[in-house]
């Protein structure tokens, strides 16, 4: 599957806030957005009044950038969320939450969702028990999400189990056994991006 393999701090500089594309670094005084909180390019410090329009493909912009997918899987989320039952913006964020690499981001088995993505490719990841390398992959209510049993003794995952993790009340993780469990779907009240969905279903109204 394609993604983008451009420098991440940009895509938060152009955004103007933080997508936290880079686990800790977003954290600490190394963040480029801290250091250097205007849009990249020789004409970034030039703030200009963005339309309605402008407005509507920062937004949808934000969202592709923070779960790392590229315009034509974005489109098929939005065209699929249009056809469930539901507020459209919401059911988008939904289904981009219930994506593998996003709930072993939330679990706090990988520092950002680019790491957690490049986790799952390296087959380190079983839902309910079998193999999955698929980033994509939709998670449903009552799948379990481990590590697989040659990958728990990897420092790497022992060093992520220390770290203390705000999992979302639309999970469970059992960080000692490295397992983690969608209970119930995600609400927009636990999705705590910085996006406006409604203007990304503005913009594919069109």
């Amino acid at each position: 599957m394609a993604r983008y393999t451009g420098p991440s701090c940009k895509l938060c500089r152009r955004e103007g806030v933080k997508l936290y594309l880079k686990g800790d670094r977003c954290y600490s005084d190394k963040c480029a957005l801290a250091r250097r909180p205007y849009a990249p390019g020789q004409h970034g410090h030039n703030k200009k009044k963005l339309t309605n329009y402008g407005l509507q493909l920062r937004e949808k912009q934000k969202a592709k950038r923070i779960y790392g997918v590229l315009e034509s899987q974005f489109r098929r989320y939005y065209e699929e969320a249009e056809r469930q039952k539901g507020i459209t913006g919401e059911n988008l964020l939904r289904l981009l939450e219930l994506r593998l690499d996003n709930v072993i981001f939330r679990l706090g088995f990988a520092s950002s969702r680019a790491e957690a993505r490049q986790l799952v490719r390296h087959g380190h990841f079983t839902v309910n028990g079998k193999k999955v390398n698929i980033p994509s992959y939709q998670v449903r209510v009552n799948d379990e999400i481990a590590v697989r049993e040659k990958s728990r003794s990897s420092e790497k995952f022992k060093a992520l189990m220390q770290v203390e993790t705000n999992v979302p009340k639309w999970l469970t993780v059992d960080k000692e056994n490295m397992v983690g469990r969608v209970v119930s779907l995600p609400q927009r009240e636990d999705i705590d991006i910085p996006v406006n969905e409604t203007l990304i279903v503005e913009l594919y109204s069109k």
